[in-house]
């Protein structure tokens, strides 16, 4: 199980409960300043100098956990060698490819593939790291991508079902639980041609509830865990302050 912080207070929370890997991307600010998680897609900030701030609070409150740190690897302003080798000194386990342009898609997706800010420097960023023996954990959208990276030496790839539902910042459009299935047995089958002993977790779309991980886990055969972020801290934290607050609200006296 792995889970995205984006506050200390999640990342030591999330350790207490039992985590296997945390993992801090720069979408996680935007998300817990109440933004949507696409706002880490566009240029509001440097997504990797983010990263790197966030560490330096949530680092030192974890103790166990392995703390993994989303990489942008098309930033072309990053000496990516140079970069990564940063991140492990400052006490990252690992990497992960976010922000992704493989949640992009349509005419703009195909310029970038077409101007040099590809999908294909994630792969390489993923592959560095893995020559730097650091933990990858990289989103793969389809069955070519999951090659892609179990080629580049990923450790476990996170097979991506689509921006998280539900919560008053979640997307509206999304995959169904049985369509995500087929999509995920399709990336395992693809990641473990390359790798057999490679794991493949899910994350993201309808996969948000305790019981929809359940049927991932049920119908996927070999599906070996799955990741959560905003789903715990967005729509689980709006929840608990809402009835909270309302329980406060409703005290009358008598």
């Amino acid at each position: 199980m792995g889970v995205g912080a984006g506050t200390g207070i999640t990342a030591k929370s999330s350790e207490a409960g039992g985590a296997d890997m945390l993992i801090i991307y720069s979408s996680c600010r935007y998300r817990m300043a109440g933004r949507g998680q696409l706002a880490g897609l566009i240029s509001y900030g440097d997504a990797n100098q983010i990263v790197v701030e966030m560490g330096a609070e949530i680092l030192p409150v974890v103790q166990n956990t392995p703390v993994l740190a989303s990489v942008c690897g098309t930033d072309p302003f990053r000496l990516m060698d140079i970069f990564l080798k940063q991140l492990k000194e400052q006490g990252f386990s690992g990497v992960q490819n976010f922000p992704t342009v493989g949640l992009i898609d349509g005419v703009f997706r195909q310029s970038l593939e077409e101007t040099g800010m590809g999908y294909d420097l994630e792969v390489e960023m993923i592959n560095k790291a893995h020559n730097l023996d650091m933990l990858t954990t990289p989103f793969v959208f389809d069955p070519q991508q999951a090659k892609k990276m179990a080629e580049a030496g990923a450790d476990i790839l996170i097979a991506h079902m689509g921006l998280t539902t539900k919560g008053t910042i979640g997307v509206k459009t999304t995959l169904t639980l049985e369509e995500c299935v087929e999509k995920i047995e399709d990336i395992i089958k693809a990641g473990k041609e390359v790798n057999p002993d490679i794991m493949v977790i899910c994350h993201g779309g309808p996969i948000i509830e305790p019981e929809d991980v359940a049927y991932i886990i049920e119908k996927v055969e070999n599906i070996d865990g799955f990741f959560i972020t905003s789903s715990l801290e967005t729509v689980e934290t709006e929840k608990a302050i809402k009835e909270n607050i309302s329980s406060f609200k409703a005290i009358k006296k008598k």
